[in-house]
């Protein structure tokens, strides 16, 4: 598909708005120190920001702060600095952290932007690293075949991220073994898979640095449209059913057998051609995929890294050696429990010839828990609902209109849904729309989705312009034999000058009659 073009429309939008919804309460509200606002605005602002723990986000100033030994940038603290700021920087993290600081003296390295160290998760962000897509395919895909319509669209470089904003933050802890943080990424990772047909960066982190929205680069935003963390689940829950995967891994034994002679772990360190591309994971991961089995093995820091440096000296793009050594030592920083099949099956099938046909064994015997079949449940999802009247109006749509007439009672018998649980589909779907039109007897009940109506909305917009441009293609052609019958060219050319001169006279009359008051 050719590229479209890279001009977009901002959206007015109240910056103020924008941040309170992304953020919530995650940051205070004004400075502590400095601040522009009046004093009783910030006596007021104090007493709501002291009912909730706040922590800061991280920001940058350029896409080159990006480095390879770590990020330089600053802690913002406050709503206000992040308006006041937000012209000077490109980056941030919409999810709040809990502790912070910087690595440096000279106060220009951050560190923090741990996932283990979130204090409050606010929005899932899909990265999408092209502009093929026009906005509007990005939000019918949303609704199609994501959770709904987006909170927010920024426009980027090289394509668009999709903000999904919570109604409520997620609050992290490490209960559980930070079993919210393995839900909340569970999540991010169906909605990266749900919107796939538009490019989707499946391998984005899930909780990283984003674009900053800024009026000049938002160009969706429907604010209200937030969602809660019970919806979020839901929904995700749904996707995991329709893959057949685990709604629970629980680790058990390791195997005896080691996964260092396995054939995808030797795959993996005879691929020297490994560097990777924005969407596509490349030699960090595989590094790193590396350095987690030796870690689960049992090996020593040393041995790894001996074992790591001579895999990189033999890439065809090796990392630099402090690179390597940050690789290491995250990979031994306890965190992870081992590499991840999915990352493993990726990296095999992108740079191993014939990659995807080598079966990936991690070496962790598992058991899974998987939920009942929907027939074998007391009660179907609201939302699983919503989606079997979704595909019977779709199965049922007339091309010509957007609406199937059809009676409340014949829906419900067309998808076998108790009325009393239509009404509460309807109450609660952000993608299904109805209409009566008429009165008593006479009344007539439409039914149809948003995806359909816009999807029919556009087609008559194109149809019209089509007429249109018929039309006047033809009045033209009607004009240009008049004209031939009168006279021809130039007679055309001298009524022209005459109109024209006559226009000039009479703007030359208005302009004094407009002086002269």
């Amino acid at each position: 598909m050719a590229q479209a073009a890279a001009q977009y429309e901002p959206v007015p939008v109240n910056l103020g708005q924008v941040y309170d919804v992304i953020l919530h309460e995650g940051l205070t509200t004004y400075k502590t120190k400095y601040s522009n606002a009046s004093l009783p605005k910030r006596v007021e602002a104090a007493k709501i920001d002291a009912r909730s723990k706040k922590g800061a986000i991280f920001v940058v100033r350029s896409k080159a702060d990006f480095q390879s030994t770590g990020v330089k940038g600053y802690i913002v603290t406050s709503k206000e600095t992040l308006l006041e700021d937000a012209p000077g920087l490109t980056h941030f993290t919409p999810n709040v952290y809990r502790q912070y600081g910087y690595a440096d003296e000279a106060r220009r390295m951050v560190r923090g932007f741990e996932e283990r160290n979130l204090l409050q998760i606010n929005t899932f962000v899909v990265d999408i690293d092209t502009k093929k897509h026009t906005v509007q395919e990005i939000v019918l895909a949303c609704m199609d075949h994501s959770i709904g319509l987006p909170t927010l669209i920024v426009a980027s470089d090289r394509g668009y991220q999709v903000y999904f904003a919570l109604q409520q933050p997620l609050f992290i802890s490490s209960k559980n073994d930070f079993r919210g943080l393995a839900v909340a990424k569970r999540i991010s990772d169906n909605l990266k898979r749900s919107l796939k047909d538009v490019d989707a960066d499946l391998f984005c982190n899930d909780f990283g640095f984003f674009r900053l929205p800024k009026t000049s680069n938002i160009v969706f935003a429907q604010l209200n449209h937030t969602y809660s963390m019970a919806e979020f689940i839901n929904w995700s829950t749904r996707c995991d059913d329709s893959i057949e995967r685990p709604l629970f891994v629980v680790p058990t034994k390791l195997s005896k057998t080691s996964v260092i002679d396995s054939e995808w772990f030797q795959a993996l360190t005879q691929a020297v051609d490994v560097k990777g591309q924005k969407g596509q994971i490349g030699r960090n991961n595989t590094i790193f995929t590396l350095a987690l089995v030796c870690f689960s093995e049992g090996w020593e820091k040393s041995r790894t890294f001996d074992f790591l440096d001579e895999y990189n000296a033999r890439l065809r793009y090796p990392l630099q050696g402090a690179a390597l050594q940050s690789i290491l030592n995250s990979a031994y920083s306890g965190k992870y429990k081992g590499a991840s099949k999915e990352y493993i099956e990726a990296l095999l099938e992108i740079h191993v010839p014939n990659g995807q046909a080598i079966r990936v064994n991690t070496g962790r015997h598992v058991w899974y828990k998987f939920k009942k079949d929907r027939e074998d449940r007391t009660r179907s999802h609201y939302d699983e609902w919503e989606e079997d009247i979704i595909t019977y109006i779709t199965a049922e749509n007339n091309p010509s209109e957007p609406f199937i007439w059809r009676t409340q009672k014949e829906i419900c018998e067309a998808v076998g849904i108790p009325q009393s649980t239509l009404n509460q589909v309807l109450k609660s779907s952000t993608k299904l729309l109805k209409t009566v039109t008429g009165k008593g007897r006479n009344a007539k009940t439409g039914w149809t989705t948003v995806h359909l109506f816009m999807q029919h909305a556009l087609q008559q917009l194109q149809t019209t312009k089509a007429k249109y441009r018929k039309q006047l293609i033809q009045m033209l052609h009607e004009w240009t034999e008049e004209l031939e019958q009168l006279g021809g060219y130039e007679k055309l050319m001298a009524s022209l000058n005459q109109l024209i001169f006559h226009s000039i006279d009479r703007l030359r009359i208005d302009k004094s009659f407009v002086e002269s008051g």
